[in-house]
């Protein structure tokens, strides 16, 4: 299993950036998929997970106003749209894969891309 993330940058307080994760190596259609990100100093973080088969999401309450988690069968990826981004909000983030249900705990999770960067200016 490969997990590609994409899509991290620099942004400014308010704005937007969409994630990538391209996911291959298996079918996945009992699986869940994750975003989770890891800021410096910090443990990892759970933001939102989308089961692969019906797209049933869950997102973590202190983005769930502003992040949305969405998945492509026909590419095999999933995506984190973010706005009103926040100083906060800035850290790598990781894409992640288990099999079952969405969970929250990152040591539930398999699968695990290389990470992306977010960074989010005053």
């Amino acid at each position: 299993v490969q997990l590609q993330a994409s899509g991290g940058g620099l942004v400014q307080t308010g704005g937007s950036l969409r994630l990538s994760c391209a996911a291959s190596g298996r079918s996945f259609s009992a699986y869940t998929m994750a975003w989770f990100r890891q800021a410096p100093g910090k443990e990892r973080e759970f933001v939102a997970a989308i089961q692969w088969s019906d797209a049933n999401t869950a997102i973590a309450n202190n983005v769930k106003a502003r992040f949305a988690i969405s998945r492509d069968i026909s590419e095999s990826a999933i995506y984190l749209q973010m706005g009103s981004l926040k100083p906060e909000d800035t850290a790598v983030y990781y894409c992640a894969a288990r099999g079952g249900w969405p969970r929250e705990n990152a040591k539930e999770y398999t699968f695990w891309g290389q990470g992306t960067l977010v960074t989010v200016s005053s």
